[in-house]
């Protein structure tokens, strides 16, 4: 990537929005402490030649002109001197370490003053900064107290210097780690635009690369990643569901097509017209509890219902269930037996999870003979803690090899070929527990078949829907769900 590229970018922009702030920051700081700095070593130097000329002022009280003239000359002389003084009068020097009045220095009133005088000899001369506090006294005598801030404005120098350069090491380093930080940025999210464009352009199979940084960037290509999974599977089920309905109910389509047009053409009696109305209306029923199952089980993959979920108890929904198909049971010699202890919450959809459960029990009734047994169980393990729903029956169960695959849609095994049914059960099933989070597991119940739907845990505390405190407060009789009728074969 160009780098005039980089400086596009929102990252960059971002970075260097942070290197402003930081650097005003650095500069705020820094100044702070030039200012503190510079200002003590000022202060207390002018606290420094304040004391000193008030202790030439008394000086001056106890002993008048002569006693401070040869006070000031004793000063002046001492070796390493940075005291600067001078004293005189009409213009002429009377005592002191400095050449000459500075040119700042007025006669009429006291005053802080700064100036340059020349220190050294005659072949060595350098300029010094100085201040002083000049005083002027009566009859012409004058007064000019001082010290040599060299150092000083040495150290204001420094800091100066050591703060202008942190700035620019600052914004130089600042730009730097911007153009890394994007380009870095940028070269992951150039690799997740360019997955896009090649799932756009009809690879579904393509996935954006995972760093393993663990970052919030490999957080998103995790996510995207699964969202491609489900986009791919569903893309998939709609092919799927094509090809089978093209497949499947062609034929139940023109065998009531055919049956219509035999009624119509025939002039058969009153007796067998209606036999094959009544025919038709049967193979009707089944086509359209066939799409109802295709379009329900369309709504619980795409979520659709995931706004209606709320806390549920498995075991009243497994009960109505064991209440609806009773009689099924004992018409066909079947011992349905219901084993639950209440309460077992979930977060799910009653009508939803009813119909699954319906499934399942209505599958174990088709497949199991007659004086077998279908025992419908809802607990809480108190392993992992968490809340299953299991169907047993004792029919011929389902071979190892075929028990992912009849999860799809419109899957029958060969034995099932002669039975009434669609190969949609557990299909709405295996939709309803992908819905609710749930894991669906199919093992071999020696003899028969278990299939158990297994719940993520429901989180302490979460309130009651508006529904479950009315149920709660006002209990009904229970009735089974209005959808589900015993015979429906789905």
């Amino acid at each position: 990537m160009r780098l005039l590229e980089v400086f596009r970018t929102a990252t960059f922009r971002l970075a260097f929005a942070y290197l402003c702030l930081f650097g005003m920051s650095v500069l705020f700081l820094l100044g702070f402490i030039y200012w503190r700095t510079t200002g003590f070593m000022a202060t207390q130097a002018d606290e420094t030649i304040n004391a000193e000329f008030q202790g030439l002022n008394e000086q001056y009280k106890r002993r008048g002109w002569l006693g401070l003239r040869s006070i000031i000359v004793e000063r002046s002389t001492r070796p390493g001197q940075r005291s600067l003084y001078l004293l005189s009068v009409n213009g002429r020097t009377l005592a002191g370490n400095l050449p000459q009045w500075p040119t700042d220095a007025v006669e009429t009133a006291p005053q802080w003053i700064n100036f340059n005088y020349e220190r050294g000899t005659e072949d060595d001369k350098e300029m010094r900064p100085g201040r002083a506090m000049h005083f002027p006294f009566g009859g012409g005598f004058r007064l000019l107290v001082g010290r040599d801030v060299g150092e000083l404005t040495a150290i204001e120098g420094a800091v100066r210097s050591t703060l202008l350069t942190a700035l620019a090491i600052t914004v130089f380093f600042g730009i730097v780690g911007g153009v890394w930080i994007s380009r870095n940025v940028l070269h992951r999210l150039e690799l997740i635009n360019r997955t896009s464009r090649e799932i756009m352009s009809g690879d579904l199979t393509r996935r954006i690369p995972v760093h393993g940084s663990r970052d919030e960037l490999d957080d998103l290509a995790q996510n995207l990643n699964k969202m491609l999974e489900q986009i791919e599977r569903l893309m998939m089920g709609m092919r799927e569901v094509a090809d089978n309905i093209a497949h499947d109910l062609r034929t139940p389509l023109n065998r009531l097509r055919n049956k219509l047009e035999g009624s119509l053409m025939a002039n058969a009696p009153h007796e067998e017209t209606m036999q094959a109305l009544e025919s038709a209306i049967s193979e009707a029923d089944g086509l359209i509890s066939t799409f109802n199952s295709l379009l329900l089980i369309a709504e619980a993959e795409t979520g659709a219902h995931r706004d209606t979920l709320e806390p549920v108890d498995l075991s009243e929904v497994i009960h109505d269930i064991a209440d609806l198909y009773e009689p099924v049971a004992e018409d066909r010699g079947i011992a349905l037996k219901f084993v639950a202890k209440s309460p077992v919450m979930v977060r799910g959809n009653r009508s939803l999870l009813a119909r699954a459960a319906a499934n399942l029990v209505e599958n174990a009734l088709k497949y199991t003979l007659h004086s077998g047994a279908v025992t419908v169980s809802a607990w809480v393990d108190p392993r992992d803690h968490l809340a299953k729903f299991s169907v047993r029956d004792t029919g011929p169960g389902i071979p190892e090899n075929d028990k992912e695959r009849v999860l799809d849609r419109f899957v029958r095994l060969e034995r099932a070929r002669n039975t009434p049914g669609s190969g949609l059960g557990l299909s709405l099933v295996a939709a309803v527990a992908r819905m609710h989070d749930a894991t669906i597991k199919l093992d071999d119940a020696k003899p028969g078949l278990l299939a158990t739907l297994i719940f993520p845990q429901i989180e302490e505390g979460e309130p009651e829907s508006i529904v479950a405190q009315v149920r709660r407060v006002l209990p009904g009789p229970k009735k089974g769900p209005a959808v589900l009728r015993p015979g429906t074969q789905v």
